[in-house]
C-alpha cells in the first residue's frame, strides 16, 4: 500500500540520493506515440530494448507498457524484464515519474512532482498530459512506496543532486513562466529544499540550445559523485553551446557545495548537434498538439545523457568514432569500478527529444546508517 503524505521530505528526515548511489532497480516506459518516436515507434523500441538489457545486467527491470503494446513488448524484451501495464501519454520516464528520497533507516519514498508535459499550453511537447500526471502515482503504488505531492512542476531531468543536500538546476526551466516563474526564484528554492531534503541549490542560467525541454540539466552536467561533476564540453566555436558550457563552467567552479567543498570539474565533449533528416521527419505523425519535428530539426546531443546503475554506465553513442570512443574512455575514468556500455545509434532515442538518462527511472535502494 502506498500513502500519500500531508509532511515533506525534509519534515520526515529523507534526503534525495545522487544518481550514482546504489539502485534496487531501473523502470522505463514503452515507446509508442506516433506523433513522438518515427515510424510508429519501431525504430525506437529496439534501442528501449537494448538499453533496458544493458541496464538489467545490473540491477532489476521493469517496462510499463500499454494494453497495446503488451504482446509486443514481451516477445521482444528478455524474460527477466518485468512487464507491468501502465496508461501514458509519452515515455519520458525520469521526467513524469517520482523523485526517489530516502533516510538513514532503509526506507524509500517517493516525490510526486506536478507534471505538464514541458510547459503546458504555453510552449509544451504534447496534450494531454493527464495520464504522465498519474505515472508517479502508479510507479510508487507499484513499489508499495509513500508518497509526497508537490504543487511545484518539475521533472527530473531538471534536477541533479549530490546526495548531501546540493542541488544543481537551470533558472531557464523551473523559473520559466511555463513553470513555475509566478513563484519567483526564493520561493521555488524554498520548496525544492523542503521536498529533496536540500540546503543549497546551483543555478545555472540556462541549459543547451535546442533542448525542446526548456533547458533540462542532464544534458548539460551531472554529479558524478559529491563534488565531482562532469560538464558537457565543446572547443567548437561554431557550436551553438559554446558559450552556454563556460557560462556553466565559470559557475560551478566558483560555486562550493553544502560542505564547502569547490567542485571538481571534468569535461566531456561532445559532436555538433544533430540535424533530423527529410526521411526521418516523414516518419513522424503530425499532430496540431505536439511538438512538431521538421526536417532540418537541431537536436542537442550529448554523453552526460547517461544512466549509471550498480555495475553498468549506460552511454549514448551518436557515430562520430572519436568523441564516442572518448566519452566512454573519460566515463570509464569516473566510474572506475563499473563496465562502460555503449548504445549504438542512440540517435533514434535522441529524435524523439531525449537519450538514456531521460527514459530510464532509478529506483534508489535503502541505505541503513550503522
Amino acid at each position: 500500500m502506498s500513502r500519500t503524505l500531508s509532511t515533506t521530505p525534509k519534515q520526515d528526515g529523507f534526503r534525495a540520493p545522487g544518481e550514482f548511489e546504489p539502485k534496487a532497480g531501473c523502470w522505463l516506459i514503452w515507446p509508442e506515440r506516433p506523433d513522438t518516436w518515427r515510424l510508429g515507434a519501431k525504430p525506437a523500441q529496439k534501442l528501449f530494448v537494448e538499453v533496458a538489457t544493458a541496464i538489467a545486467e545490473s540491477e532489476p527491470v521493469t517496462i510499463a507498457v500499454s494494453r497495446r503494446q503488451w504482446r509486443n513488448a514481451r516477445a521482444m524484451l528478455p524474460d527477466h524484464v518485468r512487464l507491468v501495464e501502465m496508461s501514458t501519454n509519452d515515455s519520458w520516464l525520469r521526467d513524469s515519474g517520482p523523485n526517489f528520497v530516502i533516510d538513514g533507516r532503509g526506507e524509500v519514498r517517493g516525490v510526486d512532482w506536478t507534471f505538464n508535459a514541458y510547459g503546458g499550453f504555453d510552449g509544451g511537447l504534447y496534450a494531454p498530459w493527464d495520464l504522465d500526471d498519474l505515472v508517479a502515482s502508479k510507479v510508487l503504488e507499484t513499489e508499495r512506496m509513500d508518497r509526497y505531492r508537490s504543487a511545484l512542476i518539475a521533472e527530473g531531468g531538471g534536477l541533479q543532486c549530490d546526495g548531501q543536500g546540493t542541488l544543481i538546476t537551470t533558472e531557464q526551466c523551473l523559473l520559466n513562466r511555463n513553470r513555475n516563474g509566478h513563484l519567483g526564484k526564493e520561493e521555488v528554492e524554498r520548496q525544492l529544499c523542503d521536498y529533496l531534503g536540500l540546503d543549497q541549490v546551483i543555478w545555472l542560467p540556462r541549459g543547451f540550445a535546442f533542448d525542446e525541454t526548456d533547458g533540462h540539466i542532464d544534458d548539460l552536467c551531472c554529479f558524478v559523485r559529491p563534488g565531482v561533476v562532469a560538464l558537457s564540453w565543446t572547443d567548437e566555436r561554431a557550436d551553438p553551446q559554446y558559450e552556454i558550457v563556460r557560462e556553466a563552467e565559470d559557475i560551478l567552479r566558483s560555486s562550493r557545495d553544502t560542505r564547502g567543498r569547490a567542485l571538481k570539474v571534468h569535461r566531456i565533449h561532445h559532436p555538433l548537434p544533430i540535424e533530423m533528416t527529410a526521411a526521418e521527419a516523414e516518419g513522424v505523425d503530425r499532430v496540431d498538439s505536439t511538438w512538431a519535428r521538421p526536417e532540418g530539426n537541431r537536436i542537442a546531443a550529448t554523453y552526460i545523457n547517461y544512466y549509471p546503475g550498480n555495475s553498468v554506465v549506460v552511454v549514448p553513442q551518436f557515430g562520430h568514432e572519436t568523441l564516442d570512443r572518448q566519452a566512454c574512455a573519460d566515463l570509464a575514468e569516473l566510474f572506475a569500478h563499473h563496465r562502460i556500455v555503449g548504445i549504438e545509434n542512440s540517435r533514434e532515442i535522441l529524435l524523439g527529444g531525449g537519450n538514456v538518462a531521460c527514459i530510464t527511472l532509478p529506483i534508489y535502494a535503502g541505505q541503513k546508517q550503522s
